[in-house]
């Protein structure tokens, strides 16, 4: 084997690997229907919280919403998702955001920074941390924000919802489909969500390396 026929065969071999792992990505994380697993991650009060504590237990569903702080996007949709929250936790689907970075990569995603954040908005839902971040690997979460809709079944959590909050990042009162609102009260109101995925919109995560 010449030179370029080598040359060509380590380029087809990069090219196979780089599809193969293109594919593998898109294996994990959670598809409309499926189970979600509870989980147990670390609040900004230093408390564990998981989705069937007590406190939920009469809960429908929940929107998890993956965010952060250093984030234009996920800064952007902050006052929305407070707004979420207080609509909806009382119509049984709580709101519980996770921040997923690396916070070695993100300084200012560091929990004493969450912290002060929530402080700082008043935050009336928990904000947790996903340290080892295999939840959201679990979950397939790719960018803050980016939100699943849970619904409970037969005791069970599925997969209802996963995408963007609304169609506009940038101006929340030029916003023409609220993407979340429209599934959770579809889900109140006992009907299937007629969108049940869109495109999520906002910052990569950011992955240990």
């Amino acid at each position: 084997m010449n030179k370029i026929q080598k040359t060509i065969s380590f380029f087809v071999a990069i090219a196979l690997m780089a599809s193969l792992f293109s594919y593998k990505s898109l294996e994990h994380g959670y598809k409309i229907g499926d189970e979600a697993t509870d989980f147990e991650l670390k609040n900004i009060d230093g408390n564990m919280v998981s989705l069937g504590q007590m406190k939920y237990s009469s809960a429908k569903g929940f929107i998890v919403v993956f965010t952060c702080n250093h984030c234009p996007f996920a800064k952007k949709y902050e006052d929305r998702i407070i707004a979420l929250s207080k609509k909806y936790e009382p119509l049984g689907f709580p709101l519980v955001a996770i921040n997923p970075n690396d916070v070695e990569q993100e300084s200012e995603d560091s929990f004493e920074n969450m912290q002060k954040r929530a402080k700082e908005k008043n935050y009336p839902f928990p904000y947790l941390i996903d340290e080892t971040q295999v939840l959201t690997y679990t979950y397939g979460a790719a960018k803050t924000p980016h939100v699943y809709i849970l619904k409970k079944e037969n005791g069970k959590l599925k997969v209802a919802y996963i995408g963007a909050i609304d169609d506009n990042v940038q101006y929340a009162d030029l916003v023409k489909e609220k993407h979340v609102e429209k599934a959770v009260d579809e889900l109140i109101a006992g009907k299937p969500v007629t969108k049940a995925m869109t495109k999520a919109i906002g910052c990569t995560i950011k992955w240990k390396q």
